[in-house]
């Protein structure tokens, strides 16, 4: 991953009030470096994260927005807020998209005399509607872009028409990568459709060699998406060897998913109320919702458990922040938005004094550094809050113009918002597959995030003045 040196501005004078000698002066450090050491001492020594993350794993691991997991998680999130002492519980409603996976996902090569000779691994793609009873058999199209097969024109015709253009792994930031590949995901069911296909196939968005499909969102048209399912990058590369080989493949596609009507959810919300300023508001969450295939341990269920011991370090070290501590928990991240949307109706009256939003959804991996929205004197700020971060990995505080997708909602509005960047490495491993459980995660990886999430947020808090709000877009994305 680029990154930039650290900015090293001497703000921190200008990011906390001077100690009052009134009975209710400020019980947490006069310094943000006195106030890293004491998060560290809790976080370290008495560590809460992991333990929340091996319960939501427990409770709901399979939480699709419109899922009875999915309800489980919105109740476990509510009694994890209550028994951290949060104030102000509540549950936001929000309708959400129900699709479910079904129970068959079969992809075999079959021979001309209709033989299945051999069986590949894969895993229907989010919002994709199922074949005709029996399955789709067709000959194998194999294309690198969406431009590629609209070139083929009448070719693409009745056939199956397989991405595979592979994330890219000579970039140095996984993320990079997987941008310049999940186009194929998103439109391939739409673009195949279109072209007369009777299918999409799409190599799964990993730069891994394994046999573990990877799902994720596509941009679904009603009655004008192809069957679609991701296979695995191992599975991938067997049908490109056949045709690469010479002659013909044929495939038969077998999907049972299925769209259902919207379900009512939540956003989960809990609050530290600010000592001087209850109406200003610091902002730090997580999406609940995960793909089905796993426990969501990492996507996101480290972002919405650090989220929550960020609050649980506040409240375990007695402190009082100036400003409201909130945390959101924040449902239908992975084929909606709707809680994104949610929230910023819900709160859109009060988004004025919502002055910094903290999004967590990389993964439960080591800290890296937070990228941010803001610029030149309000990103020194935030950068001169985790000077003190460095002995715990944080390296960077960089300009991005996109930082979450949840916090985008409030963004577009001109609230401060920033993500947290964990090491890249290895998450897309275990992203929208199979692997992505609660063994994967390092727990002290996992609380270091929380550590350092906890002291941006309590530093923003503690700010005399706020931060430079950002540009209002003409367009709000959710």
């Amino acid at each position: 991953m680029h990154t930039r040196p650290l900015l090293t501005l001497p703000f921190l004078a200008l990011c906390f009030a001077p100690l009052s000698q009134a009975p209710s002066a400020p019980s947490h450090p006069a310094t943000q470096q006195g106030v890293v050491e004491a998060l560290a001492r809790e976080a370290l020594g008495n560590p809460g994260a992991p333990a929340m993350l091996a319960k939501l794993c427990a409770t709901a691991p399979k939480r699709l927005s419109g899922s009875a997991d999915a309800a489980r998680a919105v109740e476990w999130g509510r009694q994890t807020m209550l028994s951290v002492g949060l104030e102000n519980v509540k549950l936001e409603p929000c309708m959400v998209p129900h699709w479910e996976r079904g129970s068959v996902e079969r992809l075999a090569i079959v021979t001309s005399g209709k033989t299945e000779t051999e069986s590949l691994r894969i895993c229907a793609l989010g919002g994709s509607p199922p074949t005709a009873a029996g399955g789709v058999e067709a000959e194998v199209v194999m294309v690198k872009s969406l431009d590629e097969l609209t070139a083929l024109g009448e070719k693409a015709r009745g056939k199956a028409i397989f991405f595979n253009r592979p994330m890219d792994p000579s970039l140095p930031n996984p993320f990079s990568a997987y941008g310049g590949a999940v186009d194929q995901r998103g439109s391939g069911g739409t673009a195949a459709f279109q072209a007369g296909a009777v299918c999409a196939i799409v190599r799964s968005m990993t730069l891994a060699l394994d046999d573990y499909p990877h799902t994720g969102s596509t941009r679904f048209v009603k009655d004008a998406t192809a069957p679609s399912a991701a296979i695995s990058t191992k599975g991938a590369e067997r049908i490109a060897s056949l045709l690469q080989a010479g002659g013909s493949v044929r495939i038969k596609l077998e999907l049972d998913c299925r769209w259902l009507a919207d379900e009512p959810s939540a956003n989960v919300v809990g609050e530290i109320v600010g000592r001087e300023k209850p109406d200003e508001v610091v902002v730090v969450g997580g999406h609940l919702d995960a793909w089905d295939l796993a426990e969501g341990a990492h996507d996101d269920g480290a972002g919405v458990v650090q989220a929550l011991e960020v609050a649980r370090l506040v409240k375990a070290l007695g402190w009082k922040p100036r400003r409201t501590l909130r945390v959101v928990l924040w449902m239908n991240e992975e084929n909606g938005w709707r809680g994104a949307a949610a929230y910023r109706d819900t709160h859109k009256d009060a988004l004025g004094k919502h002055v910094f939003a903290l999004e967590s959804d990389r993964g439960g991996f080591a800290p890296r550094g937070f990228e941010s929205d803001s610029n030149g004197a309000s990103l020194a700020k935030l950068a001169a809050l985790c000077e003190p971060l460095k002995p715990y990995g944080i390296e960077s505080v960089t300009h991005a113009a996109e930082v979450g997708v949840d916090v985008s909602a409030l963004q577009q509005l001109g609230v401060p918002c920033a993500g947290f960047v964990p090491d890249a490495a290895r998450y897309f491993d275990f992203h929208h597959s199979g692997l992505d459980t609660f063994a994967t995660v390092h727990p002290r990886e996992l609380e270091l995030g929380a550590l350092c999430m906890a002291a941006l947020c309590f530093g923003v808090a503690e700010m005399e003045t706020s931060l430079e709000r950002g540009v209002i877009a003409e367009t709000p994305r959710h």
